[in-house]
């Protein structure tokens, strides 16, 4: 079932975002790109991304350089091989040189591009002078950029923020990023201070669009095709990045993708759907990892399971379920549940407290 094309707006009808890089090009044909997702956007989460956006690019969560060199997270690396669209590979680390060896490490296996994340709020890593702490460091955030970009031949992009505490310094944050050889900036419309309260700063991630002669990809508050239009119309900029709304919702980078084309929209799946999805990704998850897969899958299961009479008691019992079988058999109870409320004609309205 499809939905009716949304008004697309004059970022639809532009060609391919072109990236030079350092000898081997890159375009990008899909202006919405998937962000990258600690603990979420693996290799199984965006195998269902992709389902409905082939072409799209996604990231690998972050990657720590120096655990990375120490022999560490090398399998989120390793996977590039078994990607079928664009991926790119993003960084995080305060040590040049580490960072650059990582990034050569990406190339090789297979990355589309690399990215440095200079945004991540999280305070263990912006503590360390990582992700959001480099704001604080632009020297070395800039010889970062400077020692990545020459070190491989793909092109490297930054994710960032407006700023630590404010955002006043934005522009010339940016410009810092651009000069020292960031091909594309990726802009979240908040700074590291508000982690993801209050609302994203569209009109600021404008002002960084009109003072930046590469592309600004705007990232915050995009959950819906409409928000990823309105986004654009406010902004500007050359793609947006969709995060946490993807979070239960693996086909939002597709359903913009097909807004942004001008085309008819995939319906968002109803909750029969969304049950054999949760089913689908667990028994992934437990096959690539065992049974430490039933633990990482509880979070996609919740955010999954919504909007049908029961989603509450059924997402208390998923967090609760022991084994894979266990959670499997409340899935497929639930799936049935749904199919003899349909077929005793008893569908009604969900109030949002069964949410």
């Amino acid at each position: 079932m499809v939905q009716a094309p949304l008004q697309p707006n004059r970022a639809s009808g532009q060609r391919g975002l072109h990236l030079p890089g350092n000898g081997t090009p890159r375009t990008l044909h899909i202006r919405v790109l998937q962000s990258p997702l600690a603990g979420v956007s693996d290799r199984i989460f965006r195998a269902l991304v992709r389902r409905w956006a082939p072409e799209a690019l996604l990231f690998t969560e972050m990657v720590n350089a120096t655990s990375l060199e120490l022999g560490h997270a090398t399998h989120k690396v390793a996977e590039l091989a078994h990607e079928v669209g664009p991926i790119g590979v993003q960084l995080f680390d305060q040590r040049p040189t580490a960072m650059a060896d990582a990034a050569r490490r990406a190339e090789a296996a297979g990355a589309y591009l690399i990215d440095i994340n200079m945004g991540c709020p999280v305070r263990k890593i912006a503590r360390k002078g990582g992700g959001s702490g480099l704001i604080n460091n632009p020297e070395l955030a800039a010889r970062i950029v400077e020692t990545v970009a020459a070190a491989v031949q793909i092109p490297v992009t930054v994710k960032t923020r407006l700023g630590w505490c404010d955002g006043s310094e934005a522009i010339s944050w940016c410009r810092r990023l651009e000069a020292a050889g960031a091909q594309l900036l990726t802009l979240h419309g908040r700074t590291r201070e508000q982690g993801f309260k209050g609302r994203a700063d569209w009109g600021a991630i404008a002002a960084v669009k009109r003072a930046l002669a590469i592309p600004v990809i705007a990232n915050g508050d995009i959950n819906t095709p409409a928000d990823a239009l309105a986004c654009f119309e406010a902004t500007g900029a050359d793609g947006v990045m969709v995060g946490r709304g993807t979070m239960g919702a693996p086909w939002l980078v597709g359903q913009i993708a097909a807004v942004l084309a001008g085309q008819p929209v995939v319906a968002t799946p109803g909750a029969a759907e969304r049950l054999a999805l949760a089913a689908e990704q667990l028994q992934a998850l437990v096959m690539a990892r065992g049974d430490h897969g039933l633990l990482i899958a509880r979070k996609h299961m919740g955010w999954l399971c919504t909007g049908f009479a029961g989603a509450p008691q059924l997402r208390h019992d998923l967090m609760r379920a022991p084994t894979p079988a266990e959670a499997l058999a409340l899935l497929a109870g639930a799936a049935e549940g749904l199919v003899q409320g349909i077929t005793a004609g008893q569908p009604r309205r969900i109030s949002s407290s069964e949410k």
